[in-house]
């Protein structure tokens, strides 16, 4: 049976958008560049990216509904399903998970009761786990709603998802206030950032990114350890390590520079190597 034509917009919601479409498309030399912008747009109007939205796009940029469709599909910041107010984001990447980040995600799936880009019954959260966020300093990293939660562990995770569930203030790591899913869309689609205090909010480096920058100004670096001593973001007492991994074996992730390397280690000495580079026959001095 063959698929019946997307429903369209009510007439002041489709005014609306067209409005605001024509905003973003006259920011670009090309209006076929405003696709990602204005999916965020549309994600922004129903919480996910409909087949109204698709053919919304489609049509104020001239495109098919394919083309559309094949880049909403593509990347992983589209809902193609309706989901919560609170996406809440686990990174597992490399360094996140050897951190915790698998145990974090793993205790959230088991205390919420959904898997993987599944929503809890009350509508609230949709648990799923992100990509790196370039936040490796902070490891491990949840995001909901793409606002960092710096340093967490299962413990802290669970007190911020039950929070979120409750509807107590949750406040970010670093960064602006939290505000819902839609309204982060639309924020992300290109339009002002209306929250208070949005506007002097950044993210910004954390101490342990600086230290590379500081140690090539020839600038003294001191350790490097988390400010934050309790809170969804921090650690406390209270919280438990990774399955497998006692306190005294686990460490902040925001640590010192490098320390020794084979060329300082009496124990692997390295000395120089003579010869040309990539000549087979190059040897260490003392060989």
């Amino acid at each position: 049976m063959p698929q019946l034509p997307a429903p369209d917009y009510p007439a002041d919601v489709r005014a609306r958008l067209e409005a605001d479409a024509g905003e973003l498309i006259s920011r670009y030399p090309d209006s076929r560049s405003a696709l990602l912008p204005l999916l965020h747009l549309v994600q922004g109007e129903e919480g996910h990216v409909t087949r109204t939205g698709v053919r919304f796009c489609a049509e104020v940029l001239e495109l098919t509904t394919a083309e559309v469709t094949a880049v909403a599909t593509f990347y992983s910041m589209y809902r193609r399903k309706p989901g919560g107010e609170y996406q809440v984001g686990v990174c597992t990447n490399t360094l996140c998970a050897v951190m915790g980040g698998d145990a974090i995600f793993d205790t959230l799936k088991e205390h919420l009761g959904v898997g993987n880009g599944e929503t809890t019954e009350d509508g609230k959260v949709t648990l799923e786990h992100i990509e790196c966020n370039a936040a490796c300093d902070f490891a491990p990293v949840v995001m909901v709603n793409w606002e960092f939660f710096d340093n967490q562990t299962p413990g802290s995770a669970i007190r911020l998802v039950d929070d979120l569930r409750a509807g107590a203030t949750v406040e970010p790591t670093r960064g602006a206030p939290l505000c819902s899913f839609k309204e982060t869309s639309r924020i992300l689609a290109g339009f002002p950032d209306e929250r208070p205090g949005a506007v002097e909010a950044t993210g910004g480096a954390g101490p342990a990114s600086l230290i590379g920058l500081r140690l090539a100004k020839g600038e003294p670096t001191a350790k490097v350890v988390s400010p934050r001593t309790g809170g969804p973001g921090g650690r406390t007492a209270d919280d438990r390590a990774p399955e497998g991994r006692t306190r005294a074996a686990e460490h902040l992730s925001s640590h010192d520079a490098p320390q020794d390397t084979s060329a300082s280690d009496p124990s692997h000495p390295s000395g120089p190597v003579t010869g040309n580079a990539g000549d087979p026959g190059i040897t260490e001095e003392g060989e």
